[in-house]
């Protein structure tokens, strides 16, 4: 379980010195010392092995000066040449406060250029805890060039050494790791039954091994077998959130709603794509602004209220009021909470020129064409604009900059994305491609912050092109991407979108803090995420570390010229759990049926009404308190007759998605035209049930304890009721588990002697031979011996234990499997642990009540730790067991 982090301020990361404490065979003159000190224009000055992987290992070892809290490293190149075939391919990096004791920290690769290169280092373990460093091992895996001895030039190490701050680190990380063995000490010895120690080392340690209700819930079930509490306490552990864990890494299903609120007068935003949509958290109100319908942009500005589902019209058109923004399409809007401002930047206009060939071209990106097609000498500014939704200025615009260009800012803009971090009072701003009427030349924006204290803008990564001498992996210009926010974790996602003609499907993730960028995803398309994608929509919920997109233009290939609006397309989530790892995708899926239960106390359409037709250029806010996603407008793509609609549905069903945009418009356009929509939807995420799962294996238990202990009508009884109520009927596999629990109540409950051999119990294993009785040395009775005797010399009792062996095995279609550590128990229960009753567990029984069975015990502890598969894992015991260190190298 880990500790809650400190909220105080980090000290700053500073370089690190460090000395070589060792490494493998050098090459030459080229000595591990070289790497401390950065020379680009010299060759010679690097470490370079003597030896070639694999065959043998290489690594060089740093003892750092102090003990640091390691936040990343540089490598360095040789400048002289662009490529050097002995540059290092790649490498794994090790970590540890000994050189005996290290763990991996990094697995990474190096491009072959003169640039350098910063990774991060995982500096904290998998509970969150941080760990301080003493000695960090490179171990170079290949070079690029074959048959290439591999070179190292240059490595700077960055972090933390404030010595005050790295003692509570190591103190923390002492305490932790105590805390982690104990924790499985206390679960060994509750598994193997030995309460009595297990009570001691509890009342002599502030130790917890899980959540109290966790701890409940095995007394109520494994100790007492009470099942009404049990079931009781599933409810508590709901509420308790220790499910939530597990009901977030379940595959969701999208429920949808669209909503018919209107104003006052019965009117509601009209159709349009390319629109700007930001939602006011605390109120409830979701403002909508701008965008275009097909034949000219709109200024038009409105309010929906949440609750009441109402529309209000606050501007018909915002040119008109002082300092208001013009008619524009693919801009965009960001709230903020503290102060309930908005702020708008970018746009396409209806004056901007664009060229008829490039008309297609602008469609896809956000829904703007340019009106009268006219040349023009007038002047691109990017203004800068900023509305008041409450204060004595309340119902205001304020131009804040004429152009931001001017002030360091961006150029007047499109299809940029905009973010911002209310509590430091800075926005954001990614790419998007630049308007100044050169439509022959496209140019793209880079990554800028402005602090709204200050009015200042500042270049954060410039473009790639002019980041040659930059250690952070480029982020290649783009427009029509994503960009969210982590303020818990101050990080940037940036992803998706187009440049020129290509379509990215990489991801990125910008440390705010320390101004690194990390490549999650060179392609999140062959790593289980979406097509490669364009104009879709990515919003987050930073508590559950959640990014959810809704895509828009995909294409198979990112450099395919295939550019489709798929109708099967779907929608995402990104879970992650470090923002600088590569996180886990998983797709959203479709509604199967409707739910029994109105969605919100209305009415919820179902069918293909009840669910959005695909499209791009729409707008999509996400209310993080109530878990709701809301989605308006868009460009649906061409509308056409019902006959040639289902034709290209049977083409793309087939697998024929192979015409493009351009294809589509080079058809004659009689009675088609692209349409725009002005649909407004909620969606919300169905989590899979838990409690019922729960139950499922609660009664189960149930049900085969009333088939040994009480008559057959009363479990017969009980399993068409009570268990048949918890069973998912349309799972065909808890289905066929639930009818073969008839089985068990037919079987007999005494052991059944087989005596053909060729009828073996599925699951038993037959011993390769019969087991011989070993002789006993001469030795007394009371002498002590290291040695186990496995054979035992009371053929009864061995009769006893292969009946009993038997028992277990005889309802397979009900018997749960045994894990690792039980089943290590049960083979050398006659030996070293007998698995009888402790002194402690009477006082949980009734006096009338038997003791518990060591074979009831394991069953009862098997569907506890089944129920522990829908815990958090800090609510619950710790994973592994001590038997596995035997097996571990360098093990017990």
């Amino acid at each position: 379980m880990s500790t809650s982090t400190s909220t105080a301020p980090l000290p700053p990361t500073e370089t690190i010195p460090y000395s070589i404490a060792g490494c493998s065979e050098h090459s030459g003159h080229y000595v591990a010392d070289n790497i401390m000190i950065d020379r680009p224009q010299d060759q010679a000055s690097r470490w370079s092995g003597a030896q070639q992987p694999p065959s043998t290992k290489e690594w060089i070892l740093l003892r750092l000066e102090t003990l640091s809290v390691v936040k990343s490293i540089t490598f360095g190149k040789v400048r002289s040449y662009k490529q050097h075939p002995c540059n290092v391919k790649e490498f794994k990096l090790y970590v540890g406060l000994a050189p005996d004791h290290m763990i991996q920290a990094l697995h990474a690769g190096l491009k072959d250029d003169a640039v350098p290169e910063t990774f991060a280092i995982t500096h904290v373990n998998r509970d969150g805890v941080p760990f301080p460093t003493r000695f960090i091992k490179i171990v170079p895996l290949s070079a690029h060039g074959h048959s290439f001895h591999i070179s190292i030039w240059y490595v700077s190490v960055a972090g933390i050494t404030e010595l005050s701050y790295v003692e509570r680190v190591r103190a923390r990380y002492d305490e932790h790791r105590e805390t982690v063995v104990l924790r499985q000490i206390l679960k060994h010895l509750r598994e193997r039954r030995l309460l009595t120690p297990y009570q001691s080392v509890l009342s002599r340690t502030k130790i917890h091994l899980e959540h109290p209700i966790v701890t409940a819930l095995h007394t109520s079930l494994v100790l007492q077998g009470n099942w009404t509490k049990t079931e009781s306490l599933l409810t508590q552990a709901s509420s308790a959130g220790l499910f939530h864990c597990y009901i977030q890494s379940c595959q969701p299903h999208a429920k949808w709603k669209r909503l018919h609120g209107v104003d006052e007068d019965g009117d509601a935003p009209c159709k349009r794509g390319g629109h700007a949509m930001c939602l006011d958290p605390d109120n409830g109100h979701i403002y909508l602004f701008g965008g275009w319908d097909g034949s000219k942009s709109l200024d038009d500005f409105w309010i929906y209220d949440i609750k009441n589902d109402r529309w209000r019209l606050i501007s018909q058109s915002t040119s008109l009021e002082k300092n208001g923004p013009v008619a524009r399409s693919c801009h965009k809007m960001v709230f903020d909470t503290k102060s309930g401002c908005i702020y708008l930047l970018g746009k396409l206009g209806d004056g901007d020129v664009v060229k008829p060939g490039d008309e297609d071209a602008l469609r896809r990106a956000g829904e703007r064409v340019g009106g009268d097609g006219e040349g023009s000498s007038k002047g691109y500014c990017s203004e800068f604009y900023r509305y008041h939704t409450r204060g004595l200025d309340a119902g205001k615009w304020d131009l804040m900059s004429f152009d931001t260009a001017s002030s360091g800012g961006p150029a007047l803009i499109f299809d940029h994305q905009m973010v911002m971090d209310c509590e430091a009072q800075i926005l954001y701003v990614s790419g998007g491609r630049v308007v100044d009427g050169d439509w022959e030349s496209p140019k793209y924006s880079g990554l800028y912050s402005y602090n709204i204290r200050t009015s200042k803008w500042k270049l954060l990564l410039p473009l790639q092109a002019s980041s040659s001498s930059s250690s952070q992996p480029p982020i290649s210009p783009r427009f029509g991407h994503s960009m969210v926010l982590d303020p818990l974790t101050h990080t940037l996602f940036i992803f998706a979108g187009q440049r020129d003609d290509k379509y990215f499907s990489d991801m990125y993730a910008y440390d705010i803090t320390s101004n690194i960028v990390t490549e999650l995803f060179s392609s999140f398309s062959t790593s289980g995420g979406p097509d490669v994608c364009f104009t879709q929509r990515a919003v987050i919920d930073p508590g559950l570390r959640e990014i959810y997109v809704f895509c828009g233009l995909t294409r198979a290939q990112p450099s395919s010229a295939l550019t489709v609006l798929r109708s099967d397309t779907p929608n995402w989530i990104y879970q992650y759990t470090q923002p600088s790892e590569p996180g886990k995708w998983i797709q959203i899926l479709p509604e199967p049926v409707p739910e029994p239960e109105p969605y919100g106390g209305g009415e919820s359409p179902g069918g293909p009404s009840g669910v959005p037709v695909p499209r791009y250029a729409h707008q999509v806010v996400y209310d993080e308190s109530m878990k709701r996603m809301y989605m308006h407008g868009g460009n649906a793509g061409e509308s056409r007759g019902v006959d040639e609609e289902e034709k290209e549905n049977e083409e793309v069903q087939g697998g024929d998605r192979s015409r493009t945009r351009d294809e589509e418009d080079q058809r004659p356009r009689s009675g088609s035209r692209e349409m725009r929509l002005d649909d407004f939807w909620v969606m919300k995420l169905i989590r899979r049930e838990v409690i019922r799962k729960a139950k499922y294996e609660i009664r189960r238990q149930r049900f085969r304890e009333m088939c040994e202990e009480q008559p057959a009508v009363t479990a017969l009884r009980y399993l068409q009721t009570d268990v048949f109520e918890v069973v998912d009927h349309n799972n065909p596999e808890e289905t066929s588990i639930f009818r073969s629990l008839l089985a068990h109540l037919l079987s007999p409950t005494t052991p059944t002697l087989i005596d053909d051999p060729s009828v073996t119990p599925r699951g038993a294993v037959e011993p390769a031979e019969p087991p011989k009785k070993r002789s006993r040395p001469n030795t007394p009775d009371d002498a002590w011996t290291s040695v186990i005797d496995d054979d035992g010399d009371d053929e009864e009792e061995q009769q006893e234990i292969s009946s009993s062996n038997l028992s277990a095995e005889h309802a397979p279609s009900f018997q749960l499997p045994l894990s690792r550590s039980l089943a290590g128990a049960q083979k050398r229960n006659r030996t070293v642990l007998q698995m009888d009753e402790d002194p402690e567990e009477a006082i949980f029984r009734d006096g009338g009540t038997k003791p518990l069975s060591a074979e009831r015990f394991r069953q009862r502890t098997e569907v506890f730790e089944s129920l522990l598969v829908f815990v958090g894992e800090d609510a619950k015991q710790p994973k592994g067991s001590l038997l596995d260190l035997v097996d571990a190298e360098n093990g017990l």
